[in-house]
Protein backbone atom coordinates (compact mmCIF):
# COMPACT_ATOMS: atom_id res chain seq x y z
CA UNK A 1 0.00 0.00 0.00
CA UNK A 2 1.59 3.15 -1.20
CA UNK A 3 1.36 6.35 1.39
CA UNK A 4 0.95 9.65 -0.46
CA UNK A 5 2.54 12.81 0.03
CA UNK A 6 0.33 15.54 -1.29
CA UNK A 7 1.11 19.48 -1.32
CA UNK A 8 -2.23 20.68 -0.30
CA UNK A 9 -2.63 24.38 -1.12
CA UNK A 10 -4.77 26.80 0.20
CA UNK A 11 -6.83 28.64 -2.70
CA UNK A 12 -9.70 28.57 -4.95
CA UNK A 13 -8.89 24.88 -6.04
CA UNK A 14 -10.97 22.84 -3.39
CA UNK A 15 -8.84 19.95 -1.15
CA UNK A 16 -10.68 16.93 -2.64
CA UNK A 17 -10.48 18.03 -6.32
CA UNK A 18 -6.14 18.71 -5.54
CA UNK A 19 -6.33 14.98 -4.34
CA UNK A 20 -8.26 13.23 -6.74
CA UNK A 21 -5.84 15.22 -9.20
CA UNK A 22 -2.54 14.46 -7.69
CA UNK A 23 -3.77 10.49 -7.34
CA UNK A 24 -4.56 10.32 -10.85
CA UNK A 25 -1.52 11.94 -12.01
CA UNK A 26 0.42 9.60 -10.51
CA UNK A 27 -1.78 6.75 -12.00
CA UNK A 28 -1.69 7.54 -15.46
CA UNK A 29 2.61 8.34 -14.95
CA UNK A 30 2.53 4.84 -13.59
CA UNK A 31 3.39 5.44 -10.39
CA UNK A 32 0.82 3.73 -8.88
CA UNK A 33 0.93 0.59 -10.48
CA UNK A 34 -2.27 -1.63 -11.60
CA UNK A 35 -3.64 -3.76 -8.36
CA UNK A 36 -2.02 -1.25 -5.95
CA UNK A 37 -4.27 -0.43 -2.75
CA UNK A 38 -4.90 3.01 -1.64
CA UNK A 39 -4.46 4.38 1.66
CA UNK A 40 -7.97 3.79 3.52
CA UNK A 41 -10.03 6.86 3.56
CA UNK A 42 -9.54 7.40 7.14
CA UNK A 43 -5.84 6.71 7.37
CA UNK A 44 -5.12 9.26 4.22
CA UNK A 45 -7.03 12.13 6.10
CA UNK A 46 -5.02 11.52 9.15
CA UNK A 47 -1.88 12.17 7.04
CA UNK A 48 -3.08 14.92 4.78
CA UNK A 49 -4.65 16.39 8.20
CA UNK A 50 -8.27 17.33 6.18
CA UNK A 51 -11.53 15.31 7.10
CA UNK A 52 -12.24 11.89 5.91
CA UNK A 53 -15.28 13.42 3.77
CA UNK A 54 -12.77 15.45 1.39
CA UNK A 55 -10.75 12.02 0.80
CA UNK A 56 -13.85 10.19 0.52
CA UNK A 57 -15.01 12.93 -2.27
CA UNK A 58 -11.82 12.29 -3.72
CA UNK A 59 -12.10 8.70 -4.20
CA UNK A 60 -15.06 8.54 -5.67
CA UNK A 61 -14.61 10.86 -8.16
CA UNK A 62 -11.78 8.68 -9.00
CA UNK A 63 -14.38 5.40 -8.49
CA UNK A 64 -16.26 7.40 -11.21
CA UNK A 65 -13.78 8.12 -13.67
CA UNK A 66 -12.72 4.32 -13.43
CA UNK A 67 -8.92 4.75 -11.88
CA UNK A 68 -9.86 3.22 -9.09
CA UNK A 69 -12.23 0.36 -7.98
CA UNK A 70 -14.38 -0.26 -4.55
CA UNK A 71 -13.51 -3.79 -3.29
CA UNK A 72 -16.03 -4.80 -0.64
CA UNK A 73 -14.42 -5.31 2.82
CA UNK A 74 -10.81 -4.88 1.31
CA UNK A 75 -10.80 -1.23 0.31
CA UNK A 76 -9.85 1.04 -2.87
CA UNK A 77 -7.21 -0.70 -5.80
CA UNK A 78 -5.92 0.84 -8.83
CA UNK A 79 -7.91 -0.37 -12.11
CA UNK A 80 -6.18 -1.19 -15.13
CA UNK A 81 -5.98 1.69 -17.54
CA UNK A 82 -3.82 -0.06 -20.42
CA UNK A 83 -7.06 -0.39 -22.86
CA UNK A 84 -8.21 3.02 -22.14
CA UNK A 85 -7.51 4.31 -25.59
CA UNK A 86 -7.76 1.32 -27.50
CA UNK A 87 -9.75 2.20 -30.87
CA UNK A 88 -8.97 5.30 -31.45
CA UNK A 89 -7.43 5.24 -34.69
CA UNK A 90 -4.71 8.04 -36.25
CA UNK A 91 -2.68 8.30 -33.25
CA UNK A 92 -5.33 11.54 -32.29
CA UNK A 93 -6.68 10.65 -28.61
CA UNK A 94 -7.35 13.98 -27.90
CA UNK A 95 -8.16 13.72 -24.41
CA UNK A 96 -11.29 11.45 -25.68
CA UNK A 97 -11.67 8.32 -24.09
CA UNK A 98 -12.76 5.22 -26.10
CA UNK A 99 -15.67 4.64 -23.66
CA UNK A 100 -15.96 6.05 -19.61
CA UNK A 101 -13.05 4.14 -17.63
CA UNK A 102 -13.92 1.05 -15.90
CA UNK A 103 -12.22 -1.43 -13.94
CA UNK A 104 -11.37 -3.74 -16.73
CA UNK A 105 -9.08 -6.39 -15.91
CA UNK A 106 -6.53 -7.62 -18.90
CA UNK A 107 -8.15 -10.36 -20.39
CA UNK A 108 -11.67 -8.50 -20.94
CA UNK A 109 -12.29 -8.44 -24.49
CA UNK A 110 -16.11 -7.88 -24.39
CA UNK A 111 -17.47 -4.79 -21.87
CA UNK A 112 -20.97 -4.60 -21.90
CA UNK A 113 -20.74 -1.52 -19.80
CA UNK A 114 -24.26 0.59 -19.90
CA UNK A 115 -21.66 3.97 -19.66
CA UNK A 116 -19.61 3.45 -22.88
CA UNK A 117 -19.80 5.32 -26.03
CA UNK A 118 -18.94 4.96 -29.31
CA UNK A 119 -15.46 6.37 -30.45
CA UNK A 120 -14.82 5.50 -33.39
CA UNK A 121 -17.34 7.95 -35.25
CA UNK A 122 -16.16 10.91 -32.70
CA UNK A 123 -15.59 13.37 -35.77
CA UNK A 124 -11.65 13.76 -34.42
CA UNK A 125 -10.32 16.21 -37.39
CA UNK A 126 -13.35 18.48 -36.58
CA UNK A 127 -12.80 18.36 -33.03
CA UNK A 128 -8.94 19.22 -33.01
CA UNK A 129 -9.75 21.93 -35.55
CA UNK A 130 -12.05 23.65 -33.22
CA UNK A 131 -9.66 23.47 -30.31
CA UNK A 132 -6.80 25.06 -32.53
CA UNK A 133 -9.21 27.47 -33.58
CA UNK A 134 -9.97 28.63 -29.77
CA UNK A 135 -5.98 28.32 -29.34
CA UNK A 136 -5.43 30.53 -32.13
CA UNK A 137 -8.01 33.45 -31.94
CA UNK A 138 -8.21 33.57 -27.67
CA UNK A 139 -5.47 35.49 -26.28
CA UNK A 140 -6.96 35.34 -22.56
CA UNK A 141 -7.55 31.20 -22.91
CA UNK A 142 -5.60 30.89 -19.39
CA UNK A 143 -8.07 33.47 -17.75
CA UNK A 144 -10.53 32.00 -15.22
CA UNK A 145 -14.01 32.85 -16.30
CA UNK A 146 -16.99 33.33 -14.15
CA UNK A 147 -17.88 31.00 -11.54
CA UNK A 148 -21.21 29.83 -13.21
CA UNK A 149 -18.84 29.14 -16.61
CA UNK A 150 -18.46 31.22 -20.35
CA UNK A 151 -21.14 33.19 -20.94
CA UNK A 152 -20.96 32.66 -24.13
CA UNK A 153 -21.40 28.84 -23.66
CA UNK A 154 -24.42 29.07 -21.41
CA UNK A 155 -26.08 31.15 -23.50
CA UNK A 156 -25.21 28.38 -26.93
CA UNK A 157 -26.47 25.76 -24.08
CA UNK A 158 -29.68 28.00 -23.55
CA UNK A 159 -30.54 28.15 -26.90
CA UNK A 160 -29.52 24.49 -27.62
CA UNK A 161 -31.86 23.43 -24.35
CA UNK A 162 -34.89 25.51 -25.60
CA UNK A 163 -34.95 23.76 -29.07
CA UNK A 164 -34.38 20.44 -28.54
CA UNK A 165 -35.54 20.33 -24.83
CA UNK A 166 -37.68 22.48 -24.78
CA UNK A 167 -36.30 23.70 -21.57
CA UNK A 168 -36.66 27.54 -20.47
CA UNK A 169 -34.17 29.72 -19.11
CA UNK A 170 -31.81 32.48 -19.42
CA UNK A 171 -28.17 31.71 -19.27
CA UNK A 172 -27.66 33.18 -16.08
CA UNK A 173 -29.71 30.27 -14.93
CA UNK A 174 -27.07 27.78 -16.22
CA UNK A 175 -24.39 26.66 -14.04
CA UNK A 176 -21.37 24.89 -15.97
CA UNK A 177 -19.09 22.03 -13.63
CA UNK A 178 -17.08 19.12 -13.75
CA UNK A 179 -19.49 16.30 -13.92
CA UNK A 180 -22.67 16.00 -11.76
CA UNK A 181 -21.38 15.10 -8.92
CA UNK A 182 -20.13 18.14 -8.63
CA UNK A 183 -22.98 20.24 -9.18
CA UNK A 184 -24.84 17.79 -7.35
CA UNK A 185 -22.44 19.11 -4.14
CA UNK A 186 -23.21 22.55 -4.81
CA UNK A 187 -27.15 22.97 -4.60
CA UNK A 188 -26.70 20.57 -1.88
CA UNK A 189 -24.82 23.74 -0.57
CA UNK A 190 -27.38 26.09 -1.60
CA UNK A 191 -30.67 24.41 -0.42
CA UNK A 192 -29.09 24.42 3.00
CA UNK A 193 -27.02 21.05 3.76
CA UNK A 194 -29.08 17.85 4.81
CA UNK A 195 -32.50 17.50 2.58
CA UNK A 196 -34.36 15.06 3.17
CA UNK A 197 -34.58 13.74 -0.67
CA UNK A 198 -36.37 10.99 -2.15
CA UNK A 199 -34.76 9.08 -4.80
CA UNK A 200 -36.43 6.15 -7.41
CA UNK A 201 -34.77 2.36 -6.65
CA UNK A 202 -32.80 1.03 -8.37
CA UNK A 203 -31.07 4.73 -9.19
CA UNK A 204 -27.96 6.40 -10.25
CA UNK A 205 -25.25 5.50 -7.50
CA UNK A 206 -23.21 8.31 -7.98
CA UNK A 207 -26.10 10.81 -7.05
CA UNK A 208 -27.03 8.12 -3.93
CA UNK A 209 -23.48 8.66 -2.88
CA UNK A 210 -23.01 12.26 -3.03
CA UNK A 211 -26.61 13.14 -0.94
CA UNK A 212 -25.65 10.49 1.61
CA UNK A 213 -22.03 11.89 2.24
CA UNK A 214 -23.64 15.32 2.09
CA UNK A 215 -25.53 14.18 4.72
CA UNK A 216 -28.78 14.26 3.46
CA UNK A 217 -31.33 12.02 4.20
CA UNK A 218 -32.39 9.72 1.42
CA UNK A 219 -35.40 8.26 1.51
CA UNK A 220 -36.18 5.43 -1.49
CA UNK A 221 -38.98 4.88 -3.91
CA UNK A 222 -39.95 2.10 -5.85
CA UNK A 223 -40.69 2.60 -9.63
CA UNK A 224 -43.08 0.62 -12.21
CA UNK A 225 -43.20 0.56 -15.63
CA UNK A 226 -44.23 4.21 -15.72
CA UNK A 227 -41.30 5.34 -13.75
CA UNK A 228 -41.32 6.29 -9.66
CA UNK A 229 -44.56 5.44 -7.75
CA UNK A 230 -45.21 8.88 -6.48
CA UNK A 231 -47.16 7.22 -3.34
CA UNK A 232 -43.51 7.37 -1.56
CA UNK A 233 -44.10 11.30 -1.78
CA UNK A 234 -46.57 11.30 1.36
CA UNK A 235 -44.35 8.77 3.41
CA UNK A 236 -41.35 9.48 2.90
CA UNK A 237 -41.73 13.68 3.56
CA UNK A 238 -39.28 14.52 0.99
CA UNK A 239 -38.11 17.92 0.40
CA UNK A 240 -36.52 17.02 -3.06
CA UNK A 241 -37.19 14.52 -5.49
CA UNK A 242 -34.22 13.23 -7.80
CA UNK A 243 -36.05 12.00 -10.63
CA UNK A 244 -34.95 10.62 -14.09
CA UNK A 245 -38.59 10.81 -16.37
CA UNK A 246 -37.26 10.87 -20.27
CA UNK A 247 -34.94 7.61 -19.64
CA UNK A 248 -34.64 6.30 -15.85
CA UNK A 249 -31.31 4.71 -15.13
CA UNK A 250 -31.17 1.90 -14.68
CA UNK A 251 -34.66 0.61 -15.79
CA UNK A 252 -34.89 2.03 -18.77
CA UNK A 253 -38.65 3.63 -18.62
CA UNK A 254 -40.38 6.80 -19.52
CA UNK A 255 -42.92 8.53 -17.33
CA UNK A 256 -45.66 9.43 -18.76
CA UNK A 257 -47.59 12.87 -18.94
CA UNK A 258 -50.00 12.32 -16.22
CA UNK A 259 -47.42 11.54 -13.68
CA UNK A 260 -45.12 14.21 -14.92
CA UNK A 261 -48.22 16.50 -13.80
CA UNK A 262 -48.79 14.81 -10.35
CA UNK A 263 -45.53 15.43 -9.60
CA UNK A 264 -45.01 18.90 -10.59
CA UNK A 265 -48.35 19.11 -8.77
CA UNK A 266 -46.79 17.86 -5.38
CA UNK A 267 -43.65 19.98 -5.95
CA UNK A 268 -45.93 23.28 -6.14
CA UNK A 269 -47.89 22.29 -3.18
CA UNK A 270 -45.50 23.65 -0.62
CA UNK A 271 -42.56 26.29 -0.34
CA UNK A 272 -39.32 24.79 -0.42
CA UNK A 273 -40.25 21.67 -2.79
CA UNK A 274 -37.76 20.77 -5.39
CA UNK A 275 -37.47 18.13 -8.50
CA UNK A 276 -33.96 17.05 -9.75
CA UNK A 277 -34.75 16.22 -13.33
CA UNK A 278 -31.91 14.24 -14.42
CA UNK A 279 -31.97 14.23 -18.66
CA UNK A 280 -30.05 10.94 -18.79
CA UNK A 281 -29.49 9.78 -22.77
CA UNK A 282 -32.41 12.27 -23.55
CA UNK A 283 -29.77 12.82 -26.67
CA UNK A 284 -30.40 9.46 -27.94
CA UNK A 285 -34.03 8.05 -28.38
CA UNK A 286 -35.06 5.52 -31.71
CA UNK A 287 -38.58 5.46 -31.86
CA UNK A 288 -40.98 8.60 -31.81
CA UNK A 289 -40.62 12.31 -30.98
CA UNK A 290 -38.13 13.23 -28.11
CA UNK A 291 -40.19 13.39 -24.87
CA UNK A 292 -40.08 17.32 -23.60
CA UNK A 293 -38.37 17.80 -20.62
CA UNK A 294 -39.92 17.95 -17.45
CA UNK A 295 -38.84 21.66 -16.79
CA UNK A 296 -40.39 22.97 -19.78
CA UNK A 297 -43.79 22.33 -18.23
CA UNK A 298 -42.76 23.94 -15.21
CA UNK A 299 -45.30 26.28 -13.90
CA UNK A 300 -43.89 27.22 -10.69
CA UNK A 301 -40.17 27.32 -10.79
CA UNK A 302 -39.37 24.68 -8.93
CA UNK A 303 -37.74 21.93 -11.24
CA UNK A 304 -33.74 22.15 -11.46
CA UNK A 305 -32.48 20.37 -14.71
CA UNK A 306 -29.32 18.56 -14.73
CA UNK A 307 -27.90 18.15 -18.33
CA UNK A 308 -24.36 16.48 -19.64
CA UNK A 309 -22.08 15.87 -22.49
CA UNK A 310 -20.80 12.70 -21.34
CA UNK A 311 -22.92 10.51 -23.34
CA UNK A 312 -23.16 13.14 -26.88
CA UNK A 313 -19.59 14.20 -27.12
CA UNK A 314 -17.65 11.95 -24.39
CA UNK A 315 -17.22 11.65 -20.57
CA UNK A 316 -13.74 12.04 -20.71
CA UNK A 317 -14.71 15.69 -21.24
CA UNK A 318 -15.71 15.98 -17.49
CA UNK A 319 -18.87 19.04 -18.12
CA UNK A 320 -22.30 19.27 -16.86
CA UNK A 321 -24.27 21.75 -16.59
CA UNK A 322 -27.60 22.57 -14.18
CA UNK A 323 -30.53 25.06 -14.92
CA UNK A 324 -31.74 26.55 -11.87
CA UNK A 325 -34.57 27.82 -11.02
CA UNK A 326 -35.06 31.91 -10.87
CA UNK A 327 -34.79 32.48 -7.14
CA UNK A 328 -31.73 29.90 -6.50
CA UNK A 329 -29.91 31.11 -9.65
CA UNK A 330 -29.74 34.63 -8.03
CA UNK A 331 -28.86 33.51 -4.62
CA UNK A 332 -26.18 31.33 -6.50
CA UNK A 333 -24.76 34.93 -7.97
CA UNK A 334 -25.63 36.80 -5.15
CA UNK A 335 -23.61 34.26 -2.40
CA UNK A 336 -21.99 31.40 -4.08
CA UNK A 337 -19.64 33.00 -7.07
CA UNK A 338 -16.35 33.05 -5.23
CA UNK A 339 -16.63 29.91 -6.41
CA UNK A 340 -13.99 28.81 -9.21
CA UNK A 341 -15.23 27.33 -12.18
CA UNK A 342 -14.52 23.87 -12.55
CA UNK A 343 -13.99 23.82 -16.27
CA UNK A 344 -10.60 25.17 -18.02
CA UNK A 345 -11.70 27.73 -19.89
CA UNK A 346 -10.15 26.63 -23.50
CA UNK A 347 -12.30 23.31 -23.13
CA UNK A 348 -15.36 25.43 -22.19
CA UNK A 349 -15.01 27.65 -25.92
CA UNK A 350 -13.78 24.80 -27.81
CA UNK A 351 -17.11 23.27 -27.01
CA UNK A 352 -18.97 26.39 -27.70
CA UNK A 353 -17.63 26.81 -31.25
CA UNK A 354 -18.59 22.67 -31.73
CA UNK A 355 -22.00 23.72 -31.17
CA UNK A 356 -22.49 26.92 -32.60
CA UNK A 357 -20.89 25.87 -36.16
CA UNK A 358 -23.12 22.90 -36.03
CA UNK A 359 -20.58 20.58 -35.93
CA UNK A 360 -22.29 19.36 -32.48
CA UNK A 361 -25.88 18.83 -34.40
CA UNK A 362 -23.97 16.80 -37.15
CA UNK A 363 -22.39 14.62 -34.72
CA UNK A 364 -25.56 13.88 -32.83
CA UNK A 365 -27.53 12.69 -35.90
CA UNK A 366 -24.45 10.26 -36.47
CA UNK A 367 -23.99 9.23 -33.61
CA UNK A 368 -28.21 8.38 -33.37
CA UNK A 369 -28.01 6.45 -36.52
CA UNK A 370 -25.36 4.56 -35.24
CA UNK A 371 -26.52 3.93 -32.09
CA UNK A 372 -29.97 2.99 -33.32
CA UNK A 373 -28.09 0.49 -35.88
CA UNK A 374 -26.65 -1.71 -32.84
CA UNK A 375 -29.84 -1.14 -30.66
CA UNK A 376 -32.19 -2.98 -33.14
CA UNK A 377 -29.44 -5.29 -34.18
CA UNK A 378 -28.84 -6.62 -30.21
CA UNK A 379 -32.62 -6.36 -29.70
CA UNK A 380 -33.57 -8.68 -32.88
CA UNK A 381 -30.54 -10.17 -31.59
CA UNK A 382 -32.16 -11.18 -27.70
CA UNK A 383 -35.57 -11.76 -29.07
CA UNK A 384 -33.98 -14.82 -30.61
CA UNK A 385 -32.55 -16.21 -27.00
CA UNK A 386 -34.37 -18.47 -25.14
CA UNK A 387 -33.49 -17.47 -21.90
CA UNK A 388 -34.56 -14.02 -22.20
CA UNK A 389 -37.48 -13.54 -20.22
CA UNK A 390 -38.30 -10.06 -20.88
CA UNK A 391 -36.66 -6.73 -22.22
CA UNK A 392 -37.12 -3.42 -20.97
CA UNK A 393 -35.80 0.25 -21.53
CA UNK A 394 -35.97 -0.61 -25.97
CA UNK A 395 -36.32 2.14 -27.83
CA UNK A 396 -33.79 5.11 -25.85
CA UNK A 397 -30.44 5.33 -24.80
CA UNK A 398 -27.06 2.86 -24.83
CA UNK A 399 -28.07 -0.19 -22.81
CA UNK A 400 -30.71 -2.78 -23.05
CA UNK A 401 -32.37 -4.49 -19.26
CA UNK A 402 -32.28 -7.97 -19.81
CA UNK A 403 -34.29 -10.39 -17.64
CA UNK A 404 -32.63 -14.11 -17.74
CA UNK A 405 -33.71 -17.57 -16.86
CA UNK A 406 -31.05 -20.47 -16.71
CA UNK A 407 -29.32 -19.37 -13.66
CA UNK A 408 -29.01 -19.54 -9.71
CA UNK A 409 -27.89 -15.97 -8.74
CA UNK A 410 -26.91 -12.69 -10.65
CA UNK A 411 -23.27 -12.93 -9.14
CA UNK A 412 -22.89 -16.65 -10.51
CA UNK A 413 -23.90 -15.47 -13.88
CA UNK A 414 -21.31 -12.00 -13.79
CA UNK A 415 -18.55 -14.23 -12.79
CA UNK A 416 -18.70 -16.80 -14.96
CA UNK A 417 -19.19 -14.00 -17.56
CA UNK A 418 -15.91 -12.54 -16.91
CA UNK A 419 -13.71 -15.53 -15.96
CA UNK A 420 -14.57 -16.19 -20.42
CA UNK A 421 -13.42 -12.14 -21.04
CA UNK A 422 -17.12 -10.95 -21.24
CA UNK A 423 -17.87 -8.19 -18.26
CA UNK A 424 -21.51 -7.90 -17.90
CA UNK A 425 -23.82 -5.99 -15.31
CA UNK A 426 -26.46 -7.11 -12.81
CA UNK A 427 -29.08 -5.20 -11.65
CA UNK A 428 -28.25 -5.26 -8.57
CA UNK A 429 -25.44 -3.21 -8.54
CA UNK A 430 -27.77 0.16 -8.88
CA UNK A 431 -30.33 -1.37 -6.29
CA UNK A 432 -30.45 0.26 -2.83
CA UNK A 433 -30.57 -3.14 -0.94
CA UNK A 434 -33.50 -2.25 2.10
CA UNK A 435 -35.40 -5.93 2.98
CA UNK A 436 -36.52 -5.84 -0.98
CA UNK A 437 -37.70 -9.30 -1.87
CA UNK A 438 -35.86 -11.35 -3.82
CA UNK A 439 -35.73 -10.10 -7.68
CA UNK A 440 -35.01 -11.64 -10.61
CA UNK A 441 -31.64 -12.11 -12.13
CA UNK A 442 -31.41 -8.69 -14.50
CA UNK A 443 -28.78 -7.47 -16.32
CA UNK A 444 -27.59 -4.57 -18.07
CA UNK A 445 -26.16 -5.14 -21.46
CA UNK A 446 -24.83 -1.80 -22.76
CA UNK A 447 -24.24 -1.53 -26.38
CA UNK A 448 -22.63 1.77 -27.17
CA UNK A 449 -18.71 0.78 -27.23
CA UNK A 450 -19.12 -2.65 -28.94
CA UNK A 451 -19.52 -3.87 -32.66
CA UNK A 452 -21.81 -5.92 -34.10
CA UNK A 453 -19.34 -8.70 -34.25
CA UNK A 454 -18.10 -7.71 -30.30
CA UNK A 455 -22.23 -8.21 -29.53
CA UNK A 456 -22.94 -11.21 -31.13
CA UNK A 457 -19.62 -12.72 -29.42
CA UNK A 458 -20.46 -11.30 -26.29
CA UNK A 459 -24.16 -12.80 -26.53
CA UNK A 460 -22.39 -16.03 -27.90
CA UNK A 461 -20.63 -16.82 -24.38
CA UNK A 462 -24.11 -16.01 -22.67
CA UNK A 463 -25.73 -18.71 -24.61
CA UNK A 464 -23.14 -20.76 -23.62
CA UNK A 465 -23.58 -20.00 -20.03
CA UNK A 466 -27.91 -20.01 -19.83
CA UNK A 467 -28.42 -23.00 -21.99
CA UNK A 468 -25.90 -24.58 -22.35
CA UNK A 469 -25.37 -24.81 -26.23
CA UNK A 470 -24.94 -21.54 -28.70
CA UNK A 471 -28.61 -20.04 -29.87
CA UNK A 472 -29.27 -19.95 -33.79
CA UNK A 473 -28.05 -17.22 -35.14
Amino acid sequence: MKEFMIALQSGKTPLYEQIYQAIKRDIEDGKIPYGEKLPSTRLLAVNLNVSRFTVELAYEQLVSEGYIQARAGSGFFVCDLSNLFSGITGGEQLGIAVSQAVDQQPDIRIDFSPFAIDAVHFPYKVWKKRNREVMDENTDILTAREAAGDRGLRETIATYLYRARGVHCAPDQILIGAGNEYLLLLLIQMLGGGCSVLMENPTYMQAYEVFRHAGCQVNLGAVDEEGLLLSALDASLAEVVYVMPSHQFPMGTVMPLMRRQELLEWAAAAEGRYIIEDDHDSEFRYVGKPIPSLQSRDQNDCVIYFGTFSKSISPALRMSYMVLPRHLSERFHREYDFYSSTVPTGQQLAVQRFMESGDFERHLNRMRRVYKAKHDFLLKELKKRSWVRCIRGENAGLHLVVEVSGCRSEAELLAAALERGVRVYGMSDYRIVCGMREEPVTLLLGFGGLSEQELTEGLAVLDDLLTGEKEDG
